[in-house]
């Protein structure tokens, strides 16, 4: 059953410029964004009537409802879990308009991830760890790279991956950067680059993991009758399916029946048998890159490879170019245009089917993009397409 299906309309995208200090508040980042999105749409932030954020945003609900001027918040929920709450919100914003809550919602992040918190460090070491930590840790055990370090080792040594192919997402997903405006990161690197950057926890490369940056990123969403009085209606863009996943132990990631594949196979079952679609419908992939070897993970988790053949696949970087058979993160990804915890990756879909990415295929038409997420503890997916 799949009770969202094209039942949404994005109609608005907006964000921040990004930086390593904004010098603002979240609150202000927030709207910033938010109002960015409502021009793109063509309504007032006053219209606004639902609201789906990240758990863990620091911006609440009653705050924005003050800031923006919105008489009346009809619907509002939260999303936990950051990198697998970056579709989630847009799956959840869809329900809220399917199921008539309200008629303008709007999912978000904003946060100062360079300038203030920043989640690629270890925190806390001081403090006693419990549950899963209280193994991981007193070895060291504390920050991302750490964890997903030995997820990615053991994906190697199953199927013969090698750093080299990781190296070439961060080439392309620079490449793509480079031609972004928004990108914080801009300048193109080489294999080589790659290879050569410092070790930051083997097997992961300095770039092979995302970057830690201030900024935010909204997206608009509406009915489709309603999508044919605004700004885009020449372009109606349709939330088509959206899923959400788990395995049966993620509470460390690395503590699971298979360290090498990610819970986003329960997320992709769910998400093809609802859309009714496969891989082979799907025109460009924005992935959650926040280390790039999941590039690799995601593209086998949700079936476009068997696992072990992705590496062959993304070898020499030509297949996942702009201009390749699956155009993948053509904005630069987390990687190298920003890290917004998986948002932009949405806003890059929208404007792949629009026409106006920095980095569109010169050779086809994107009519659906699939964004997803293999984060190794909760995934979440969405598919959307033109109407």
């Amino acid at each position: 059953m799949n009770g969202i299906k094209d039942k949404a309309a994005i109609v608005g995208i907006g964000e921040t410029e990004f930086s390593w200090d904004s010098g603002r508040s979240e609150i202000q980042l927030a709207c910033e964004a938010i109002k960015a999105a409502c021009d793109d749409a063509g309504i007032s932030p006053h219209q606004i009537d639902g609201l789906v954020r990240y758990e863990m945003d620091s911006n609440h609900e009653t705050l924005l409802v003050q800031s923006l001027g919105i008489p009346n918040l009809r619907h509002w929920e939260s999303v936990s879990y950051g990198g697998g709450a970056g579709n989630a919100v847009v799956g959840h914003a869809a329900g809220a308009i399917a199921a008539g809550f309200c008629n303008y919602v709007v999912c978000f992040r904003a946060a100062n991830l360079r300038s203030q918190l920043r989640l690629g460090q270890a925190r806390n070491p001081e403090r006693i760890a419990g549950g899963a930590q209280s193994f991981a840790a007193p070895w060291g055990n504390m920050a991302p790279a750490h964890h997903f370090g030995m997820f990615v080792r053991r994906y190697m040594h199953l199927y013969g991956a090698t750093s080299q192919h990781f190296g070439w997402v961060a080439v392309t997903l620079r490449e793509h950067a480079s031609r972004n405006p928004r990108a914080l990161r801009q300048t193109p690197i080489t294999l080589d680059d790659h290879q050569n950057s410092r070790m930051v926890v083997d097997p992961l490369h300095l770039l092979d993991i995302c970057q830690e940056n201030d900024g935010a990123a909204a997206i608009i969403m509406t009915s489709p009758d309603r999508a044919k009085d605004l700004r885009h209606a020449d372009t109606p863009i349709l939330v088509e399916a959206a899923a959400q996943g788990s395995g049966p132990q993620n509470d460390g990631i690395i503590y699971r029946p298979d360290l090498s594949i990610a819970e986003s196979v329960n997320t992709a079952k769910d998400l093809w048998a609802r859309a009714k679609l496969g891989p082979s419908d799907i025109d460009a992939l924005m992935f959650y890159d926040h280390f790039t070897p999941f590039c690799l993970l995601n593209l086998e988790a949700y079936g476009f490879f068997p696992f072990g053949e992705a590496k062959d696949f993304v070898d020499g970087g030509h297949n996942i170019r702009f201009d390749g058979a699956l155009p993948t993160n053509t904005h630069g990804g987390n990687h190298s245009e920003a890290y917004i915890h998986g948002l932009t990756h949405t806003q890059e879909a929208v404007r792949l089917i629009r026409g106006t990415s920095s980095s569109q295929p010169p050779n086809k038409t994107i009519n659906r993009v699939l964004s997803c997420s293999s984060v190794a503890q909760l995934s979440a997916a969405v598919i959307i397409r033109r109407g």
